[in-house]
């Protein structure tokens, strides 16, 4: 890394909704808690927060999880979430300090690279309001409508090349995030969506294929193979 966000003055905090209880995994314990070669995927999350950012964390769990993940968090801030994902995050905004730059961050993202961390903290210190990872979208993509037999007929192929798979960590001004959520009937899968319904621009960084989400049990099977393998590059030396 160049420069670090600290480069700017800003003060950053990092708000984890984890208080889903992630049924697709088909795990015994909400998504967050499942081990991970040894440790919790929240802990795994927490870890991989690069100290470069010089970071407070607020991490959103399940009201009966609360003093588990105390445990397991020492020094990070954890409150309990709501019904959906927005209503976390919300809890999330509510328990952080006074930082200048919000960063929301899926627990279920325990690899994500330090990289993607800083170029999304430098391009909202540098004056953008929303910014979100992404990566180009590689696999053909087909818009299907039923038809009369409960087939799904093929209505057009959509052009990929101006799409962007999103991740995390989004990344915000405390202005632009409180805005996004002012609303509080407003459901969206990601808080950028929540941005974007009230006009706030928001802008695409280069994502990492290591900042995939874990939603099903072979995903946690490929994070399981990767987490195994040695450490290498910079990343491992961060």
């Amino acid at each position: 890394m160049t420069t670090t966000p600290g480069d700017s003055g800003a003060r950053v905090c990092v708000i984890i909704p984890a208080a889903g209880s992630g049924t697709r995994l088909g795990e015994p314990v909400p998504k967050a808690f499942v081990d991970l070669c040894g440790v919790t995927i929240i802990e795994r999350c927490v870890d991989n927060i690069p100290d470069s950012l010089g970071a407070s964390i607020v991490v959103v769990v399940p009201a009966d999880l609360v003093e588990r993940a105390r445990e397991l968090l020492p020094g990070v801030v954890v409150v309990s979430g709501g019904a959906h994902r927005s209503d976390s995050v919300r809890a999330g905004i509510a328990a952080a300090d006074a930082a200048q730059i919000l960063l929301v961050h899926d627990a279920a993202r325990p690899l994500t690279p330090a990289h993607v961390f800083t170029s999304v903290v430098q391009a909202v210190a540098a004056g953008h309001p929303a910014v979100v990872p992404g990566l180009p979208v590689v696999d053909t993509l087909k818009q299907v409508a039923p038809d009369a037999n409960g087939l799904e007929l093929v209505t057009r192929t959509v052009d990929r090349e101006e799409l962007r798979a999103v991740q995390t960590p989004q990344g915000f001004t405390r202005e632009a995030l409180l805005r996004a959520h002012a609303d509080d009937s407003g459901l969206a899968t990601d808080d950028a969506g929540l941005a974007e319904r009230c006009g706030i621009p928001v802008h695409v960084v280069p994502g990492d294929p290591l900042a995939m989400k874990i939603t099903t049990p072979w995903d946690l099977r490929i994070v399981r193979s990767v987490v195994g393998e040695p450490a290498s590059g910079p990343e491992a030396r961060r």
